[in-house]
């Protein structure tokens, strides 16, 4: 007879048991063995219907085609631009991606993107070797100026951005800030010194709480105390 031996949204390490028989079908961060199902990392359990899957609580973030990064530009050489993308793998921006404007050979490419400049990209190419390709030719994608910068854990890139972007856009709303998420765990915002702080604030909260049910409301209550502080003080 098949039997839970967790719930959903229970934490769980490697190694544990979280179903036996074989009504229940393993998917990521889960396998089986013989007639059970284990955990092959620390995570979140997650079950749809008969399938059980993990949300990883820890690692970091691997480049996938199509994700949506804020970068950090490490490398200036003539072809183009190396980017840090929060992984082990840096990845490249080349001219053809980089900009529509003519650039004649030997130009100073620092004028464009220089060491430190931030930018939210497109990954349009993952190799077998790990080499990345990058873009910035699409709606929204650009180098960011001012603002600040801070890095989260990538697996709970997913919780602060929510479904459909609920929980990022209650954020925007109520401390006034422009936030890109990045799929890598960088995520830039911008506002009122205040706004930004308050918002800095939420996003860590929601990282350290991201396991814990009622996670909406908790961060709803968060915004709605610090808001009417802030108005007191």
């Amino acid at each position: 007879m098949s039997e839970l031996k967790v719930k959903d949204k229970d934490i769980v390490v490697p190694g544990d048991i979280v179903a036996e028989g074989i009504d229940f079908l393993p998917s990521y961060g889960t396998y089986r063995l013989g007639d059970n199902i284990l955990a092959n990392r620390l995570g979140l359990i997650k079950i749809e219907g008969k399938v059980i899957k993990l949300i990883p609580l820890s690692g970091k973030y691997l480049p996938k085609k199509n994700d949506i990064i804020v970068g950090k530009v490490i490398d200036v050489n003539f072809s183009g631009w190396r980017v840090d993308t929060n992984s082990a793998y840096s990845a490249m921006l080349g001219l053809k991606d980089a900009t529509s404007d003519f650039v004649r050979r030997g130009a100073d490419l620092t004028k464009f993107y220089d060491i430190g400049d931030y930018m939210v990209a497109e990954i349009i190419n993952v190799t077998s070797q790990n080499l990345i390709d990058l873009t910035l030719k699409g709606p929204g994608l650009r180098k960011v100026r001012g603002g600040r910068i801070i890095t989260i854990n990538p697996n709970k890139v997913p919780r602060v951005i929510g479904k459909q972007g609920s929980m990022v856009t209650i954020i925007k709303q109520s401390t006034g800030c422009q936030i890109i998420v990045g799929q890598n765990g960088v995520i830039w915002l911008e506002g009122t010194p205040q706004g930004e702080i308050l918002a800095v604030r939420t996003i860590e909260k929601i990282e350290q709480e991201s396991h814990i049910s009622g996670l909406t409301e908790r961060v709803q209550k968060f915004l709605e105390e610090n808001k009417l502080e802030s108005k007191v003080n």
